[in-house]
């Protein structure tokens, strides 16, 4: 059962996009006593106005939106900030929730969907922004790479990699596995705070722009596939002189997820 959130504690600020109506008027109504402050708008450019008149918490974003899709309110937020975004995709739509990933979103539900699920998730984004309770004033660094946890930003000789929540928070458990293989299982669960299911490729795809954002920047940092298990950080000193990491030798015939995830 999830834990409620303090009454002492300030609620966290939810801005809902969905041209919804009756759904939006729901979600308020059951958001409030979980301990949210939620509010509505209608469209793409109301979102956008909306945050630009001040911060909130999280975004819970709808894929179909009058005027402009949910796709472009999410690049045009992502060019502006991180806050956290929950995208709402058709149910069974898959190229949706990859694309929406891939842009930027840090987790998905498709519709229909129920209140319970939704806070699930709203929850599980927060505490990753949050940290999840770990020390927050240190600094965790691997080779090139550092992540302030207080800051929540990692950078690689001082380039910010720009990274969602969900990716900060994969490449610090990565980080702090200390070249060993992080299961699969594992990286679901503490990263985006559910279990793992066959058809759901969340998981790859933040990897797989976790691992764009670090080629932009460096090629002695690289997070591999381990075949059949999970994912280890990989340290180099150069390109041509091979890994170093102690946990995360090559395996032979390693290779990728299948699926869409790794487009690109």
């Amino acid at each position: 059962m999830p834990e409620p959130i303090s009454a002492a504690a300030p609620k966290p600020k939810l801005l809902i996009v969905d041209d919804d109506h009756e759904l939006c008027s729901m979600l308020v109504e059951y958001l409030g006593p979980e301990g949210f402050n939620a509010e509505t708008v209608g469209s793409g450019p109301a979102a956008l106005a909306r945050l630009g008149h001040g911060p909130v918490d999280l975004v819970v974003l709808d894929v179909m939106l009058p005027e402009l899709s949910g796709f472009e309110v999410l690049r045009r937020i992502r060019a502006l900030n991180r806050v956290p975004v929950i995208m709402l995709t058709a149910r069974g739509e898959e190229v949706d929730r990859v694309v929406g990933l891939e842009m930027g979103a840090d987790d998905y539900l498709a519709k229909p969907f129920s209140p319970r699920e939704l806070v699930a998730r709203i929850r599980a984004v927060l505490r990753r922004v949050a940290g999840d309770g770990q020390a927050v004033n240190g600094i965790v660094q691997a080779g090139p790479l550092r992540i302030d946890l207080r800051a929540r930003r990692a950078d690689v000789n001082e380039q910010d990699l720009e990274l969602t929540s969900a990716e900060l928070r994969i490449l610090e458990l990565l980080v702090r596995a200390n070249s060993k293989t992080v299961t699969r299982d594992d990286l679901m669960t503490q990263a985006l705070g559910r279990r793992l299911l066959p058809t759901d490729r969340s998981l790859d795809t933040h990897v797989s722009n976790l691992r764009r954002k670090l080629l932009k920047v460096t090629d002695r940092v690289t997070v591999q596939s381990v075949r059949g298990t999970g994912y280890a950080l990989v340290l180099t000193s150069t390109r041509s002189s091979g890994a170093v990491a102690a946990g995360a030798a090559e395996p032979t015939g390693s290779t990728e997820p299948t699926g869409s995830a790794e487009q690109g």
